[in-house]
């Protein structure tokens, strides 16, 4: 049995315009010790689906489908017993370190406060614990910077500060939301290699989310490419990034800058821009920017076909792309 398994999961949301669903249908496994990149642009549904894991979606958000940890069902779990999961069997590491600490409480108090909730621990117990997390994710002289409040430590430093918070009860899966996101390069390599350690040091299960190819490529294993709420290609990430076989992976690729282009090169771009959940077509959702769209990719959902090394693609136009389907 999977760590965790997702199967049809959808989630609708209330818009100004109506419901429309933000993710359709996706599913997939993560055994421990694995690594699973979610890749994407923003609006995809990369984050909703993280917080569909975790029991913190939207308060009008419906979800459906089935999200089981270790064989138990957590969508329509009670809050009470999802508070019981939430910083113990799945740690989050939250987009934003700034909003996702409380400026109020010092960081001994919130870094210990899951130990404190999830295994009755003691104050003093607690402060011992968050030190010892702190050193472990690189604060520098952790133990004068105990009683400091959030405010008063880099964004590199936030970030770290929000992992050693989500790792404080030693959890089986770790989801992190864009970690790097406005890092430097230097810290943004620091946090990558620590969360990297920690997958091999305690052999739990990771969930990175990212809009950067590189770092997905560098980081994990297995690869979701997801667009409008969809999952259109997916498998191992070198199988994904050597044959990438969708029209949208090719255009998330070929919109990269590259390094030694002639001056005044201009990037290559996806048509058209990214519709609103409601106007997305019941097919592909991403027909009609695709240069390949036939009548039947605006009303077909379009099924997975199995291509070399494990790697899955959604796509009706794979002959007229020039995708091979030979098994490896």
């Amino acid at each position: 049995m999977a760590l965790l398994e997702v199967d049809d999961l959808r989630i609708r949301l209330q818009t100004p315009r109506g419901a429309a669903d933000a993710v359709r249908g996706i599913g997939f496994a993560l055994e421990r010790g694995q690594t699973l990149g979610i890749v994407g642009e923003s609006g995809c549904g990369k984050s909703l689906t993280a917080q569909s894991l975790i029991g913190l979606l939207p308060p009008a958000a419906r979800a459906t489908g089935s999200i089981r940890l270790d064989g138990q069902e957590l969508l329509g779990l009670p809050e009470r017993a999802l508070c019981g999961i939430r910083g113990s069997r799945i740690g989050m590491v939250f987009q934003e370190p700034m909003t996702a600490l409380n400026p109020l409480h010092t960081i001994a108090r919130q870094v210990g406060e899951p130990l404190r909730l999830h295994r009755g621990v003691s104050r003093a117990a607690a402060r011992q614990a968050a030190l010892a997390l702190l050193e472990r994710v690189g604060i520098p002289d952790a133990a004068s910077r105990l009683d400091a409040y959030p405010h008063q430590f880099s964004g590199g430093q936030r970030q770290r500060i929000g992992i050693a918070m989500a790792l404080a009860c030693g959890p089986d899966l770790l989801i992190a939301d864009e970690p790097t996101t406005a890092l430097d390069v230097t810290v943004q390599k620091q946090i990558l290699a620590l969360l990297q350690e920690l997958v091999a040091e305690r052999g739990m299960a990771l969930i990175l989310i990212s809009h950067d190819l590189g770092v997905i490529a560098q980081n994990v294993s297995r690869t979701l490419v997801m667009y409008g709420g969809s999952v259109v290609e997916s498998g191992p990430t070198a199988a994904v990034f050597a044959a990438r076989a969708h029209p949208y992976t090719r255009g998330l690729f070929a919109a990269r800058p590259a390094l030694g282009a002639p001056r005044g090169t201009r990037l290559a771009t996806i048509a058209g821009s990214v519709p609103e959940l409601v106007d997305l077509p019941p097919g592909c959702a991403f027909a009609g920017r695709c240069r390949y769209t036939a009548d039947a990719c605006r009303s077909t959902v379009p099924p997975a076909t199995r291509l070399p090394h494990g790697h899955l693609v959604r796509c009706l136009r794979l002959d007229e792309i020039g995708v091979e389907r030979g098994l490896a």
